[in-house]
């Protein structure tokens, strides 16, 4: 009868006591009006008030606050609540608290910090200009540099099927290797086309390294899918190794562009908005479910794992490793930044500019 009912053995054996005996019980009643154990709210009036003053959302910014240094656990809870005469266990406290509409929540990453007084209008500046590319069937292309990840034998977040009780056993300590380092995994995505690109360093996160990524995609995938391509327009974030502030990447653009002999136009992201690069949840996203739970031991690993990545939407994706070395700060001189054929566009030049091909010299 428990086991159907869900009521507590010592609750049936009530029961049947007061059927033996015959006990008298009022038609549509179970028990006697008033009977039953009185609820703690009713015990101890003030115990809600003092439970919600312990983690209302104000406390943070009272330095007088009991809690506000400590984690706001249950037991915490009701120790606190012990200091004001309250006597309650913590799965009385997790039930009243969920009767006040709390519930346990993590961080949410939505702050992206100040808007700048043209986020708006940028969004839409690039929009505007990737569907004329579109339109045109010219190549639009969303770069940005994934996170850097430790290779060796270290934990990967996630989950995935396997024997019980046969986990994939790794380092208890993420401490890098020296030998092996980290992996600089930099994606082209090409929007229209729903495929990827990703060259994955073993050196520095540089403007040369990922300039050097979106060559590696021209020739291995782009020159054949737009090979009547007569410009190139490339998304990027306004932070990073393509950031809109560094020199090297727009001397870097420009060799690139003599290369291809046609002119390439970058729209960069409003500062704080990199998450709407489409690369980030069109291709990077997908990366990191697809190699869940599982140890990135070797570069060839990762290598592999990124180019198995697919969708249901079709998404396709190529990899390959980069061992060249990328050093770090390689100074332009204002001669050389002077010597970039760039155009700025007439709204927001400084994120908006065209890099055409200077003209060879016989």
């Amino acid at each position: 009868m428990a086991r159907i009912t869900g009521l507590a053995r010592s609750t049936i054996y009530h029961g049947l006591c007061d059927v033996r005996d015959n006990v008298a019980v009022a038609p549509g009643r179970i028990r006697k009006p008033g009977g039953g154990r009185k609820t703690k709210t009713l015990e101890d009036p003030t115990l809600l008030r003092d439970l919600k003053a312990l983690v209302a959302p104000m406390t943070r910014g009272d330095p007088m606050r009991p809690l506000l240094w400590t984690c706001r656990s249950l037991r915490n809870l009701v120790k606190e609540l012990a200091k004001h005469g309250h006597t309650v266990c913590p799965t009385v406290a997790g039930n009243l608290l969920r009767g006040m509409g709390y519930s346990l929540q993590a961080n949410s990453k939505t702050r992206e910090g100040s808007n700048h007084i043209d986020r708006d209008a940028q969004f839409r500046y690039i929009n505007d200009q990737a569907v004329d590319f579109l339109g045109a069937d010219q190549p639009v292309i969303s770069v940005d540099t994934k996170r850097k990840e430790l290779v060796g034998n270290f934990k990967n977040h996630g989950r995935e099927w396997r024997p019980k009780g046969e986990p994939e056993l790794v380092n208890v300590h993420d401490f890098i290797d020296p030998k092996l380092g980290r992996a600089v995994p930099y994606g082209v995505y090409d929007i229209d086309a729903n495929v990827g690109w990703v060259s994955v360093g073993t050196d520095h996160d540089t403007a040369s390294f990922a300039v050097n990524a979106i060559r590696r995609w021209w020739s291995t995938m782009g020159r054949k899918r737009h090979a009547k391509a007569k410009r190139l327009m490339i998304t990027a974030d306004g932070g990073g190794s393509n950031g809109y502030r560094v020199r090297l990447w727009k001397v870097e653009l420009q060799k690139l562009a003599d290369e291809l002999n046609f002119p390439i136009t970058v729209c960069h992201f409003p500062p704080g908005t990199s998450k709407w690069n489409k690369i980030e949840h069109r291709l990077f996203s997908f990366i990191t479910i697809n190699w869940r739970g599982k140890p990135l031991r070797t570069y060839r690993t990762i290598v592999q794992l990124i180019a198995a990545t697919t969708t249901e939407a079709g998404l396709k994706v190529r990899a390959e490793l980069d061992e060249k070395k990328y050093p770090n700060g390689v100074k332009v001189s204002d001669a050389q930044l002077a010597a970039v054929n760039l155009t700025r566009h007439t709204f927001h030049g400084d994120w908006n500019y065209t890099i055409a091909p200077r003209r060879r010299t016989k």
